[in-house]
């Protein structure tokens, strides 16, 4: 009996060992963290969110970017929420990926507002912007995207306009390029896929498409092109001389797969959106999921859930900062 009691001790340790070998511990991350310190946390944010878009549904839009570029850099911290100080006086937020396009900033605050009135101290930054993704998505699609999303990050303290530069790609990227800078931060190519369907809602500025869009010959619809030029001047760059224009002009309000008909039809707006016909794989891809019903949806809700996790925070790391525009100073 002592011999089997080792013998199963001995099986258990070397499992043991064999997971974290392999690095299969179980997330930091939890769903219903705020159970018992904050009970009412998800369902405040809710109840912002659906006011604040039912008055704007590009505040949708902006809540799904915020989370892309957040997590992207410094991994989902908060850390693009910094605002400027004399230590710190170029933060991500002033950064060229994030400045002037990046919105909802004012949206965050009224979310931890809302928070810090019910338990102070308790919810972070880093998992507002989680929560107001996830509730965006949920939205503006109708229930069709619906998903729990796990919990319990902290908020960085470091915030740097040289790193957006680094990890958020631009709009002129080809697929290489795409592919790299997701696989990079542990996502694959099927979640740029999958996560580039976000365009199907939100604004982009004309500076961002016309100079390798219109300017140059590209493959997009003559028909569309006519209409964005009408739209957009010629010598579209950041400042002033640069109005806004639907990035689809089919579903703008709904979190649809309406994105994948458009990139088959040459009616998106970037070239990073029609490069995602440049392989087999990704063209495949583009074809399933502007084809199948509820394939892009359950996929989207898995990829959201992906990128939430990026490189977070939890633990003794971070803080939980009082104002998400600032850090805590002890």
């Amino acid at each position: 009996m002592a011999a089997a009691g080792a013998e199963k001790l001995y099986l258990l340790v070397a499992c043991a060992l064999l997971l974290l070998a392999v690095g299969c511990q179980a997330s930091p991350l939890q769903i219903g963290f705020y159970h018992d310190r904050c009970p009412q946390a998800e369902a405040i944010v809710k109840g912002v969110m659906m006011e604040a878009i039912s008055q704007n549904p590009g505040n949708a839009a902006a809540m799904i970017r915020m989370l892309f570029h957040d997590c992207f850099v410094e991994g989902c911290d908060a850390s693009v929420l910094l605002d400027p100080t004399p230590f710190s006086p170029t933060p991500e937020k002033l950064s060229a990926p994030n400045n002037p396009s990046l919105r909802g900033f004012e949206l965050i605050d009224a979310i931890k507002d809302a928070l810090e009135a019910a338990c102070p101290g308790v919810v972070s930054c880093a998992d507002i912007i989680a929560f107001s993704a996830r509730d965006a998505s949920c939205i503006l699609s109708g229930g069709k995207v619906d998903f729990e999303v796990p919990s319990g990050r902290r908020d960085g303290t470091f915030s740097n306009a040289s790193e957006p530069v680094k990890f958020l790609v631009p709009p002129t990227s080809n697929l290489s390029d795409l592919v790299e800078s997701f696989v990079v931060k542990g996502l694959d190519v099927e979640d740029l896929v999958i996560l580039s369907g976000a365009h199907t809602i939100g604004r982009s500025h004309c500076s961002a498409f016309v100079p390798d869009r219109l300017n140059v010959s590209s493959d997009i619809d003559g028909g569309l092109a006519a209409f964005l030029r009408g739209q957009c001047p010629a010598d579209a760059a950041p400042g002033d001389n640069d109005p806004t224009v639907m990035q689809d002009v089919v579903t703008p309000n709904d979190l649809d797969r309406q994105y994948y008909n458009n990139v088959l039809s040459h009616t998106v707006l970037f070239t990073s959106d029609a490069a995602l016909l440049t392989s087999e794989e990704t063209a495949r891809m583009v074809v399933d999921n502007a084809n199948i019903p509820g394939w892009w949806e359950d996929r989207f809700e898995k990829a959201m859930v992906k990128m939430a996790g990026i490189e977070v925070k939890t633990g003794d790391q971070g803080q939980i900062r009082k104002n998400c525009r600032a850090i805590n100073y002890y």
